[in-house]
């Protein structure tokens, strides 16, 4: 009697079911991680100096970028690996003005922050000295930086209200029920409204749907280098990377430390020309990735990460059409959605900084220097901020090794 065909079928549901995890994981990944963040990275490129063309451009690079170097990591470490564009370092851009020199200058400074990601890789001298900056005062600079975005939302309130309330409204419901798809239900609603006041001012021209990488020539200044180079690889390194380490650690995976910032750094070179500002490890959606999401078969996670890379690839297709359309929305309704996407990064930055009852003057100085938009010698505020907060350390707490409040 020939066996009954039940037990494989029923079982084959099963089976394509956990096959299917780490994929569905993946683009989960990359949808969170794209929608939920694309806002800043505009904000910050139009505020040193890009156009819409080299705005759209920028984002587009990075897209490639993060989608080809999550392929490249994932498929050769087996390691639930993935990338995404620093948006911390997109706040920092967007909290900055345009550099001596513009656009081409800013290009230069993202080349450099490109090539100092290189360096961590490669010098581990580098890897330690960054290691020695404490992270209370990283996070203080970077919590100085993102104020002015995030209170955006809130000032948006008093000039364009009629938009910008159902687009808080969205975020706050779905912080509540469904926090993971708060920013992306917020930029859909505040999409929606876009759509609704350009109805009448007819279609973009079909040529601006098109996404299109637009070469600039980099230009190197001391003040681009020293005001939003260093700034730059510094928050990317303590707000993305090594956090990126610490989420991958602590589902059981060792992060495959050199040649994630040999790539990361070769991607931001390789993006910088096309106005790509920095490609990093993932922190926060790292989780998503590598943990439980992604299939109880551990070894097989890694599909996870490698999938986020295709899905950004097909994201990169649509990169033109967001930046044609959010370029046309109502003044300050971009900065407001990069405002709420920014809060929960804000809140932890603030938390890291002021985690130490014992030190907290100089996280303190460091912020209100940041937060100040202070420039002096043509170099931003984040710069001094770091500069204003060590000195303080240093003089308030002469016996400490830095090292011990290390990122």
């Amino acid at each position: 009697m020939p066996k009954s065909p039940a037990p494989a079928t029923a079982a084959t549901p099963g089976l394509a079911r956990t096959n299917s995890r780490p994929v569905v994981a993946g683009i989960v990944t990359a949808l969170v991680g794209f929608t939920s963040s694309f806002a800043v990275v505009l904000a910050g490129l139009k505020a040193v100096g890009a156009d819409p063309a080299q705005a759209a451009s920028g984002l587009l690079a990075l897209t490639l970028t993060v989608g080809l170097g999550v392929l490249l990591l994932a498929w050769r470490s087996r390691v639930p690996v993935t990338l995404a564009w620093s948006t911390p370092g997109a706040a920092l851009l967007a909290a900055s003005r345009v550099p001596d020199g513009g656009w081409p200058a800013a290009v230069g400074a993202f080349l450099g922050a490109g090539l100092l990601l290189a360096l961590a890789g490669m010098v581990p001298a580098l890897g330690r000295l960054m290691a020695r900056i404490p992270s209370s005062l990283a996070q203080a600079m970077l919590a100085g930086v993102l104020l002015q975005l995030c209170l955006a939302p809130f000032k948006a309130l008093g000039s364009v209200p009629v938009f910008v309330v159902p687009v808080i409204l969205c975020w706050l419901l779905m912080m509540k029920f469904a926090p993971r798809w708060a920013v992306p239900a917020a930029l859909l609603v505040a999409l929606g409204v876009i759509g609704i006041t350009l109805a009448s001012a007819g279609a973009p021209a079909p040529g601006a749907l098109v996404p299109a990488l637009a070469w600039t020539t980099p230009a190197f200044t001391l003040h681009a280098m020293a005001g939003l180079a260093v700034p730059l690889f510094v928050v990317t390194m303590a707000s993305q990377n090594i956090p990126g380490v610490a989420v991958l650690r602590s589902f059981g995976y060792e992060t495959p430390w050199r040649p994630a910032m040999l790539v990361t750094g070769a991607g931001t070179v390789a993006g910088a020309p096309f106005g790509g500002h920095a490609i990093n490890l993932a922190a926060l959606s790292a989780a998503l990735a590598a943990g439980e999401e992604a299939g109880g078969d551990r070894n097989r996670r890694w599909v996870a990460g490698f999938t986020s890379g295709l899905a950004y690839l097909v994201l990169a297709a649509f990169s033109a059409t967001l930046v044609s359309v959010v370029s046309r929305a109502p003044a300050g309704m971009l900065e407001a959605v990069a405002g709420l996407a920014l809060l929960g990064t804000l809140a932890s930055a603030v938390s890291t900084a002021l985690a130490d009852p014992g030190d907290r003057i100089a996280p303190a100085v460091t912020f209100l220097m940041a937060a100040s938009g202070l420039a002096f010698a043509g170099i931003g505020s984040a710069f001094w901020a770091l500069l204003a907060g060590l000195v303080v350390r240093l003089v308030l707490r002469p016996g400490t090794r830095s090292g011990k409040k290390s990122a």
